[in-house]
């Protein structure tokens, strides 16, 4: 096996790659942190709560059929994905639970659906119109209320009593379930998560009245789950907390869950060069050495999704903090150095080395974005190897 490629995966390891490694840049998923994460999860909940591993964008750039599989392995028994295709991806790997699509698909995809036996979520009469007769079995949907988000879902009970009309027409599609999603259920002022539970409530009462069959309800993603576990119902949506990442400074400051991030990024100094005092670094020099200085060179760049935006941040290498100067080329990035290293030398972009830790948070306060992006910006560039 090519050396590079046993100095990237070290030992223990697993790969998703289908082709060998040669670039020494790699993404680690600690899938037991995602068991962890899960188990945490488990004992905020009563013993009637299940959980419904959400696993779109590609399991938040961690690996949607290995995530999948260690959330089955350590209770989840429902999965979420945001398209079709993901739920079809999952049952060509073999994951049989059940599978719930939280975002609009064709009616005229049904019969994949079905073949598929993927749940698709539905909130407009026209569409359940549109969906096929003549199916091979009965479509599973779930119905989406909009209480507040003002994405996709019903609003009114009017809506509401359509859509019930429609499907006790159609009886080619099977209502299995109903849910709603939280806008502020991560912020520390309450009042309008109130307000929606509120909303959620009065159309789960007129829903009382207008059906008798039953149908499984989940209303929390991560952080309502996290806060309000008495407050939830069959199913909880764990998100981004199942990937180790709290939903917002509120509760990372204030939930009694101790979860462990899964995701770590990796790189291999391949140049090590010392210039000159005023000399400059990469494009549009917009790094000039104050003295005498060693610079790295690691293989990642933007074109990996390591954004022009993080010039400046530190990685660690040798359990030290150095920084990023110069502009991120495409495929290239520069690093200061205290002092000569070996070709070879592993730098952490994200995660832990000996006694410091840049974790995703760190990475997107840098760039003011959200923990959530960091995972997903990283592309399949970068192989993601499962520890």
């Amino acid at each position: 096996m090519d050396k590079i490629f046993n100095l990237a995966m070290g030992m223990g390891a697993v790969s998703n790659m289908a082709q060998p490694i040669y670039r020494p840049t790699w993404a680690e998923i600690n899938l037991s942190a995602i068991a962890h994460n899960v188990k945490e999860m488990k004992k905020q909940l009563s013993h009637k709560n299940e959980i419904m591993a959400v696993v779109k964008a590609d399991g938040y750039g961690h690996g949607a059929v290995e995530v999948a599989k260690t959330a089955i392995d350590s209770g989840a028994t429902f999965l979420a994905v945001a398209l079709l295709e993901e739920a079809i991806h999952l049952r060509t790997e073999g994951i049989n639970v059940p599978i719930l699509v939280l975002g609009w698909v064709s009616p005229e995809q049904a019969h994949i659906a079905v073949k598929y036996d993927i749940t698709l979520t539905c909130f407009q009469q026209e569409w359940l119109m549109d969906v096929p007769k003549n199916l091979s079995s009965r479509l599973k949907v779930h119905m989406k209320w909009d209480t507040g988000m003002g994405r996709i879902g019903i609003r009114t009970k009017n809506e509401l009593k359509q859509m019930i009309q429609s499907l006790n027409y159609h009886t080619h599609i099977q209502l299995t379930g109903v849910y709603t999603h939280f806008a502020t259920a991560d912020e520390a002022d309450l009042t309008y998560f109130n307000e929606q539970y509120r909303r959620f409530q009065s159309l789960l009462h007129y829903f009382n009245d207008l059906w008798s069959q039953p149908v499984a309800f989940h209303i929390g993603n991560s952080a309502a789950s996290m806060r309000f576990p008495e407050r939830m119902y069959q199913y909880v949506r764990f998100g981004v907390a199942m990937y180790g990442l709290y939903p917002s400074n509120v509760l990372k400051e204030t939930s009694d869950m101790c979860l462990k991030q899964a995701f770590s990024l990796h790189s291999r100094l391949h140049h090590v060069k010392k210039i000159s005092k005023g000399e400059t670094v990469s494009y549009g020099r917009t790094y000039t050495a104050k003295d005498d200085e060693w610079i790295g060179t690691i293989p990642i760049g933007y074109g990996d999704g390591w954004r022009r935006k993080l010039q400046g941040i530190d990685v660690l290498i040798d359990g030290k903090r150095m920084p990023i100067v110069g502009r991120v080329c495409m495929d290239q990035t520069m690093i200061k150095l205290d002092k000569a290293y070996p070709i070879g030398t592993k730098v952490t972009l994200i995660g832990k080395q000996k006694e410091d830790m840049i974790n995703v948070d760190e990475v997107a306060n840098y760039i003011k974005t959200i923990n959530y992006e960091i995972p997903c910006m990283i592309n399949e560039r970068v192989p993601r190897i499962y520890i």
